[in-house]
């Protein structure tokens, strides 16, 4: 008996929908009626044709979800996760440091670099780029999380997640060898953001400050780790966890140490500033809900503060007492998703941008008498910023607009061009050269020209999803993810 044309409709749509469009559409015993109807069901079909034997395979541990950073989840067999067994295998080889002598001075000692806006001007940098890629100095095995660098007393501070331990770890530089760690219980997890701590630590005056992502901030010796003194944020200070854990790096200045706090409670305090020496409680402030931005020591109107940005606005703190100078509404369409760094633009102004369709906005503050006010100049949506933070230089903001790489004129808004897409990654300026750690790892140099966006070189730095920042101390690139970290040398010859 011949096989209808419904059935063998049926059986190529329930072996391979797309055998089964393809039937549907150049058969002529199917009128247009029913080509639509038997579409909309094949759609229907497909999604469940893929979707059932991906969720046995992830179930099964064959297949992994991972969120890169967009709107949708992605299927992989290698997750971005830590190899705890290799990690250890490889801390416990002997490999002295090869450290060369402490330098008097320190340069990039906190998340972004000394000013907290992702410029390197300490030295001039590299920009002839072997085609195939730069060679690391070393290369090494990571613990979880994605904090980035900073630097001081010759060693390379950052924190990992160890198995069920927050880890603060200082390398010798040179050689990438473990010079000393500190470490706490503490294993903070979140499936769409990622497991482990975030936050950059600080150094200051021989001292690591070290913030982890459930609320434990150490100060630690930075030569040996030992802990000088400790507070309990969320005991403290009345606050909760933030949905993605604390990610604002501690923010050093004047001999005090700065930190966001959490989620405050009734009497809680979202910004709280401590002496860096003695841990001693200096004053607390706002009651807004928190987010993920680094507070920010800057000069706006004549006046030096501290530029906060919580989950529904920016505003400026004096940095002797908290005291607010002005306040202006910044929200981001997700809730406390505000997670990019302000950019200053001038004197007085600085550039919000935000992801989740938000767009980005300048903001200018200005002043009469002892009164400040803050109001917006622009605003648009030619730069979303979501997890990564942009860059000035001569008069155009470069950053990354969700994943693809845009330049923006800073007094005006317009866009002068959209470029590559690096992934969800971040950048830093260097001498008029940006930097960009892409989300997946490359590693790229490209022109900071307004005129046209103009890559140099991209190649493979790193293994899967990288959000970790980057960082730079005397022509070194230091650049890590949940995996593996490396070194790699900018400095000219």
């Amino acid at each position: 008996m011949p096989i209808s044309s419904a059935n063998r409709l049926r059986l190529f749509s329930f072996l391979f929908p797309p055998a089964g469009f393809f039937f549907l559409w150049t058969h002529p015993a199917f009128s247009f009626r029913r080509r639509v109807i038997g579409s909309l069901f094949l759609v229907l079909y497909s999604f469940l044709y893929a979707a059932v034997p991906a969720a046995l395979l992830v179930r099964a541990n064959v297949l992994f979800v991972e969120w890169p950073g967009g709107t949708l989840p992605r299927l992989t067999r290698s997750p971005t996760l830590p190899d705890y067994a290799k990690l250890e295998a490889d801390r416990a080889q002997s490999r002295p440091p090869r450290m060369k002598p402490i330098p008097t001075t320190s340069y990039w000692t906190g998340f972004r670099g000394p000013n907290g806006n992702g410029a390197y001007t300490q030295t001039t940098i590299r920009t002839q780029w072997p085609p195939q890629g730069l060679v690391p100095i070393w290369k090494q095995p990571s613990g979880g999380g994605y904090a980035s660098f900073s630097f001081g007393c010759g060693l390379a501070f950052t924190i990992e997640q160890r198995r069920d331990f927050e880890v603060v770890v200082a390398y010798d530089p040179a050689s990438g060898s473990e010079v000393w760690t500190n470490a706490w219980t503490a294993s903070f997890q979140e499936s769409m953001g990622g497991d482990g701590p975030r936050a950059t630590p600080a150094f200051f005056k021989n001292s690591v400050f070290a913030l982890g992502a459930q609320g434990e901030f150490r100060c630690l010796n930075a030569t040996n780790g030992i802990v000088l003194w400790r507070h309990d944020l969320f005991r403290e200070n009345h606050c909760g966890n933030l949905t993605y854990g604390l990610a604002a790096s501690p923010v050093v200045y004047d001999d005090k140490v700065m930190v966001v706090c959490g989620e405050p409670g009734a009497i809680g305090h979202t910004v709280a500033v401590y002496e860096a020496a003695s841990g001693k409680p200096i004053w607390q402030a706002l009651d807004d809900p928190a987010a993920y931005s680094t507070p920010m020591l800057v000069n706006l109107a004549g006046q030096r503060q501290l530029l906060v940005v919580t989950e529904d606005r920016a505003v400026g703190l004096a940095p002797e007492n908290g005291a607010m100078l002005w306040s202006h509404p910044w929200k981001i369409r997700m809730g406390n998703r505000n997670i990019a760094q302000p950019v200053m633009v001038g004197t007085n102004r600085f550039l919000l941008s935000g992801g989740y369709g938000t767009g980005c906005e300048l903001v200018e503050v200005a002043r009469e008498g002892e009164q400040f006010t803050a109001r917006s100049i622009w605003k648009n949506k030619n730069l979303k910023n979501k997890f990564t933070s942009s860059v000035l230089w001569e008069g155009f903001i470069y950053g990354l607009d969700e994943d693809i790489l845009t330049c923006l004129n800073a007094q005006t808004g317009q866009r002068q061009w959209k470029g590559e897409r690096y992934g969800y990654g971040q950048l830093l300026l260097a001498h008029g050269y940006l930097v960009i750690l892409g989300g997946e790892g490359d590693l790229a140099l490209v022109k900071a020209d307004p005129s046209r966006s103009i890559e140099i070189n991209r190649f493979p730095a790193l293994r899967g999803k990288t959000w970790n920042y980057p960082a730079v101390e005397n022509g070194l690139l230091f650049v890590r993810n949940a995996v593996e970290m490396a070194c790699y040398d900018l400095r000219t010859k």
